[in-house]
């Protein structure tokens, strides 16, 4: 029962740290979806370290030492909390905060993390040694089940009832009663054999080199899917922990039926709906298909991610050594788990223009499946069906890859540029014939500015900032005053609020992607023709504008959102609080809330009444003459006079929620409570 305990709470407090300090650091960063795709390879890493202690111990060092060692550490561990990250590791407008991050969270978290990813395959190989070489798999399993328990339990218990500062005191006490049960149990292992007795019914050859190997690629095969998938969802849904933990909770549950023992994989059943899913991710990616429902495209990439990770684990589980080889197996299981955190991690952003590591993850798993089934002669009753099931998988997946690579292709026709970074995957491209042609900037399925290309109608304002949109009657309704009007944009995109700008007139822009700064002023020219005075500032909007002087603004617009993604910690109360220090008396807010998935009304509803603001709605419908869409915004003053000015007076009507919220602070928010 110890030994069992001590694997479900370390596992339980190992995947519970994950969402719990990338929700803390993810303001600090911009709210970009890759700061978990970072967080995601800095955990896979100290899993390596942590996997690899476990081996190193058992196999070189005696009991009683290997006892002395490891309570040592778990003491450190507990003086290292509680898990709380230093305000001093914010960025300060570096272009990629990948490093900074993985820094922050080793200072943060390093310690009590390593010390959690040893518990699995160390406590295992303590029960095989104590149990005279009892097979210890189930613990594996149990190990996975406290870990889709916690991350489960985030979205829908922890995240909804706890701000995060309470979430980190509590899973720092939860760390000191694991320590105490580890403890015991090193400390019970002091007098076990050195060696682990072999099995009833002999023993087993070592692996081999090519072993490792294929350990370690379905493991890499897995993970990049992981990624690949979150990643795809987090950018064009919401960097949110929902959608952090529903992938995964899945791979974590592909672990726990592979390793519990019943046989519930099977390849008959997981290897047609594997071609099945991968067939449906393939249709999402092509360009008619892009925009589809959240319903449709949540519960099908999922299903295919679940059937993917049961195959590689399942895979993994037929595999699996001897208990003696137990630790170097958990080993190359994390070492290729790693290796898909850096391709996805840190690789891929560098090295493609766009989100290609999903395509190739698909290829390499479906090569993978042919690989495995041509080395096991005994999974066959017969060497001409093995053949004939290496034959078939080859040709999917060969037809497979040459889907994506012409649907790639064809995505990539009559594109201008494309360009990618830490925050971003940016596509420029031309669209329209004669005077309608326009130049559009997007950001993974959603437009981030258009401009038309005709010198005479390049100067209007476009998609969501139209004369009708609430954005373009607030400036219009400050200009009706008289007067020069200073106006503060967050987030740039292609530029096209800056054409509001007339001579005397003043923009200050907040930027955190220098790569969209450099596109709008080489492919678009709202920032080269404005008569206004100019200021681009390059780093997040808030840090930025936590740190300036009140800037008397007319208008503030806010923007920043990737994709249909948002970057919450730019709609909290104490966000909110910043943009009012820096708008003047009579000062309009306006917040862009159009959007597929996230019902954000109640949000902001909830901030006005508690900062005791007027608010009000705009809606407006698209014109195709004009180039722009319908859009929903949301406008903030002081008083109700703000809006009794023309274009505004009218335009505006009451905002009303469906459902009511707690007010999101910095310390509190419920992304998961707003899906629409």
């Amino acid at each position: 029962m110890l030994y069992a305990v001590t694997i479900l709470l370390s596992a339980f407090l190992l995947f519970q740290m994950q969402p719990i300090i990338a929700k803390m650091i993810l303001p600090w960063f911009g709210g970009s979806a890759a700061v978990w795709t970072t967080c995601m390879l800095f955990f896979q890493l100290l899993l390596v370290g942590g996997y690899a202690y476990s081996h190193w111990s058992i196999r070189a060092l005696k009991p009683r030492t290997q006892t002395l060692v490891h309570l040592a550490l778990l003491v450190a561990g507990i003086a290292a909390l509680p898990i709380l990250p230093d305000a001093s590791w914010k960025p300060h407008g570096e272009t990629d905060p990948s490093l900074r991050i993985l820094g922050l969270l080793a200072a943060s978290v390093g310690l009590p993390y390593f010390l959690l990813a040893t518990t699995s395959p160390l406590v295992q190989a303590w029960y095989a040694r104590a149990e005279h070489g009892a097979m210890p798999y189930r613990l594996y399993a149990l190990s996975n089940l406290g870990s889709m328990l916690a991350l489960v339990s985030y979205p829908f218990v922890v995240e909804p009832w706890l701000p995060t500062r309470v979430q980190a005191l509590g899973w720092s006490g939860g760390f000191v009663a694991f320590a105490l049960a580890c403890g015991a149990l090193a400390w019970r292992s002091r007098t076990a054999p050195a060696e682990i007795p072999a099995v009833a019914g002999g023993d087993a050859p070592p692996p081999r080199f090519g072993d490792y190997a294929l350990w370690a690629a379905l493991a890499t095969a897995a993970s990049i899917l992981l990624l690949a998938f979150t990643s795809h969802l987090s950018q064009n849904v919401a960097p949110i922990p929902f959608l952090w933990v529903l992938p995964l909770a899945l791979y974590l549950l592909s672990f726990i039926l592979c390793f519990e023992g019943r046989n519930w994989y099977r390849r008959k059943y997981y290897l047609p709906l594997l071609a099945s899913g991968f067939v449906g991710v393939c249709v999402t990616l092509y360009r008619d298909y892009h925009n589809l429902q959240l319903w449709v495209m949540i519960p099908l990439y999922c299903a295919t991610l679940f059937v993917a990770c049961m195959v590689c684990h399942g895979e993994l589980a037929r595999m699996k050594p001897h208990p003696r080889d137990l630790t170097a197996f958990f080993v190359a299981i994390a070492v290729g788990g790693a290796l898909g955190g850096v391709f996805v991690g840190l690789i891929a952003p560098r090295a493609f223009p766009d989100l290609y590591e999903l395509p190739l993850g698909l290829v390499f798993t479906a090569t993978l499946v042919a690989v495995v089934l041509a080395g096991d002669r005994a999974g066959f009753p017969s060497g001409r069906a093995q053949r004939a099931a290496v034959a078939g998988t080859a040709f999917f997946t060969a037809v497979l890859a040459s889907a994506l690579a012409w649907i790639y292709v064809d995505l990539g026709s009559g594109v201008r540029l494309l360009t990618r970074n830490f925050y971003a995957s940016l596509k420029v491209y031309d669209t329209g014939d004669g005077p309608d042609a326009m130049r559009v900037l997007t950001h993974g399925t959603i437009t981030h500015g258009k401009q038309f290309i005709d010198p005479e109608r390049r100067g209007w304002p476009t998609t969501y900032y139209g004369e009708t949109s609430g954005v373009g009657r607030a400036i219009e309704a400050m200009r009706a005053r008289g007067g020069a009007v200073k106006i503060g944009v967050i987030g740039l995109g292609a530029g096209t609020l800056v054409s509001y700008g007339r001579p005397g007139d003043a923009v200050r822009v907040y930027e955190i992607n220098p790569q969209v700064v450099d596109l709008a002023l080489t492919e678009f020219t709202y920032l080269g023709d404005t008569k206004a005075q100019l200021d681009v500032i390059l780093g997040d909007a808030r840090l930025s504008l936590e740190s300036e002087p009140p800037q008397a603004f007319d208008v503030l617009a806010v923007d920043a959102f990737s994709s249909d993604s948002i970057p919450v910690h730019l709609l909290t109360a104490e966000a909110f609080q910043t943009y009012f220090r820096h708008l003047k008396p009579g000062g309009i807010l306006a917040v862009h809330i159009s959007n597929r998935y996230l019902d954000l009304k109640p949000v902001l509803k909830e901030a006005a009444e508690t900062l005791g603001k007027e608010v009000r709605l705009v809606d407006d419908d698209s014109n195709d003459e004009k180039g722009t869409y319908g859009t929903t915004w949301v406008l903030f003053a002081d008083s109700a006079a703000a809006f009794e000015q023309p274009p505004l007076a009218g335009a505006v009507e009451a905002l009303t929620a469906e459902r009511s919220i707690r007010l999101w602070t910095d310390d509190y928010s419920d992304l998961y409570g707003i899906l629409k």
